[in-house]
């Protein structure tokens, strides 16, 4: 069985999260985002060049959590897929734009500093046997 994967990006929030609604009430999220660029110099160095920036979009609760957690500047990975679509310009007739639409969305650990609060869930029966199991004490004969 293969790993099912997406696409990925990792960026920094160029501008603030703008919240928008759908005719039927669910959330979007419409941000700029920017992608830093290197180039690898002939002698193994890297150079840093002008970031590229682009559009994405979020919806639902994943759009709820961008527009909540996210401010200019952050840093982000997100995973999801580009969207082609076809837009008028004004005076040129239609073009091809393209959006990353985000399904899922977090900060970059290689690049924000944050603490972990975890919720402690409670545990399915086999886990929790499992768990009485491993506690008890050992009876030797």
């Amino acid at each position: 069985m293969s790993i099912p994967t997406q696409m990925s990006l990792a960026g920094f929030i160029a501008t603030a999260p703008d919240l928008h609604f759908t005719n039927a009430g669910a959330e979007y999220v419409r941000v700029r985002v920017g992608v830093e660029q290197w180039r690898k110099e002939v002698d193994g160095n890297f150079t840093k060049l002008d970031p590229t920036f682009h559009d994405m979009v979020a919806f639902e609760s994943t759009a709820r959590e961008l527009y909540a957690r996210f401010r200019p500047g952050d840093s982000f990975v997100a995973s999801g897929y580009v969207h082609e679509y076809e837009a008028e310009r004004p005076g040129s007739g239609s073009v091809i734009k393209e959006e990353f639409v985000a399904r899922k969305i977090g900060h970059n650990a290689n690049k924000t500093a944050y603490e972990v609060q975890r919720v402690h869930r409670a545990a399915a029966p086999e886990q929790q046997a499992a768990s009485a199991e491993a506690s008890s004490p050992a009876v030797g004969f």
